[in-house]
């Protein structure tokens, strides 16, 4: 989670600089400022990063409370659908409910790993890395996929063969669409699992920041648009599922942001970079929260169709 290294909280990548190692070597300290603060000399004056200090002090806690929520909220949607398969009906069907549960549950399971790593630093080796960025996103892009699949039609209306093979080519995809996420990651300065580890212009990362703002971003307003324009996808929308990709959609927006930030695209300030340092980390941590908010609400979501059909009101 995040981008930082105990002697590199934030990175600003010049075509003479795109290679890690040597980006650790341009990094300048003040003697008047503390060791925590890093400074890169972006012109006269040094740009003070506070967000990865911030970001080691309170993202363990958060990962671990995440990670607890998210298992007690995905055990509770998946003993619902076990007692009162019966309830679950199109268009939180028990196909589509099931898979995201099992979405959530991956993502849950990562964070234990990744809470230890921003706490005393990662020392699992480069190969767990890149398979913990691998899961991360492999379970991001399934859930995506279900909840857009969920949307446009009515696949999961029933577990039939269609929607068998449907389900095997959806989770298939997302796998091969996450493997660009695992090849860019890798551990920076020996202690920490980044998520990109080589330069923003590298074409490796150019086409996961691609699939990222595509199906983060692009697929779910797609949707939505189509949802708008036509009455019959409004009547298979996916309910509360949509939780998901609201959750999720500013930190696509973010990650395209930063590639122009880095790339040089926008024009970078101290400023600039100080506070979207800040800005993506808190829309990453939004996204996180699916894996215990997309639960609860289908949860309640069931909760209240049933309150609706017995007292006429949720």
């Amino acid at each position: 989670m995040g981008n930082c290294v105990p002697v590199s909280p934030g990175i600003l990548e010049t075509a003479s600089s795109l290679d890690l190692e040597e980006i650790m070597g341009d990094l300048s300290y003040d003697d008047n400022t503390s060791s925590d603060d890093t400074l890169l000399d972006y012109g006269a004056a040094p740009c003070h990063n506070h967000f990865c200090p911030l970001f080691q002090r309170v993202a363990p806690p958060f990962l671990a409370a995440t990670s607890v929520a998210g298992a007690l909220a995905t055990g509770a949607l998946l003993v619902a659908l076990a007692k009162r398969p019966q309830a679950w009906r199109w268009p939180q069907s028990r196909a589509l409910v099931a898979q995201l549960a099992l979405g959530t549950a991956l993502f849950a399971a990562l964070l234990p790993a990744l809470a230890a790593g921003a706490a005393r630093g990662w020392h699992l080796g480069t190969g767990l890395c890149r398979l913990t960025h691998l899961l991360w996103h492999w379970s991001v892009f399934a859930q995506a996929l279900l909840v857009a699949s969920g949307s446009c039609s009515s696949a999961w209306a029933r577990w039939e063969p269609r929607s068998r093979r449907l389900a095997v080519a959806l989770w298939a995809s997302a796998l091969l669409l996450a493997a660009p996420a695992a090849l860019v990651s890798g551990v920076a300065a020996g202690t920490a699992c980044v998520r990109r580890a080589v330069g923003i212009l590298a074409p490796l990362y150019v086409l996961h920041l691609a699939l990222c703002v595509c199906l983060l971003l692009l697929l779910p307003a797609a949707v939505l648009l189509a949802a708008l324009a036509v009455p019959r996808l409004r009547a298979n929308g996916a309910g509360l599922a949509w939780l998901f990709p609201a959750l999720w959609a500013p930190y696509g927006a973010g990650l395209a942001a930063e590639f122009l930030l880095q790339a040089g695209l926008l024009q970078p300030t101290c400023g600039s970079f100080e506070r979207f340092d800040t800005a993506l980390g808190l829309s990453e941590a939004l996204g996180v929260l699916h894996c215990g908010l997309g639960p609860l609400a289908l949860l309640l979501g069931r909760s209240c169709r049933r309150g609706v059909g017995a007292a006429g009101g949720c």
